[in-house]
C-alpha cells in the first residue's frame, strides 16, 4: 500500500475533488487546508494579488491510500485531467508499513 499526498492550491479543490470521485482506482481522500510558505515570486502564475499580499499561498493537502499499482494511473489521470492543476500542483508517494480500521 502507498499513500500520494499531493498540494494544490485551494482555488481547485471542488474541481479536483469531482475528478478523483471520477478515478475508479480511487476508493476515498482527505483534504486538508494548509499555508504554502515559501520563496514566492511575482512571476508565480499560481498566485493571487490577495497571496501576494499575505505572504502565503492557501492550499490543501490531498491524501490518498493507493495500491502501488494505481500510483501511475491515478497520476496520469490528474495530469490529463482539466481540474486546474495545470502543472503547479505537488506530489509525493510514501511507503504504508500498515493500514486498517480501528
Amino acid at each position: 500500500m502507498k499513500q500520494l499526498v499531493m498540494m494544490v492550491h485551494a482555488n481547485v479543490q471542488q474541481d479536483l475533488a469531482d475528478r478523483l470521485r471520477a478515478i475508479e482506482q480511487v476508493q476515498g481522500f482527505s483534504f486538508s487546508h494548509i499555508e504554502g510558505h515559501g520563496r514566492h515570486t511575482g512571476e508565480d502564475r499560481n498566485l493571487s494579488p490577495r497571496d501576494k499580499v499575505v505572504g502565503y499561498v492557501p492550499q490543501v493537502r490531498v491524501d490518498i491510500m493507493l495500491d502501488e499499482a494505481d500510483i501511475a494511473p491515478v497520476l496520469e489521470a490528474l495530469r490529463c485531467a482539466d481540474c486546474g492543476l495545470n502543472g503547479h500542483g505537488f506530489y509525493w508517494v510514501v511507503p504504508v508499513e500498515q493500514y486498517g480500521q480501528l
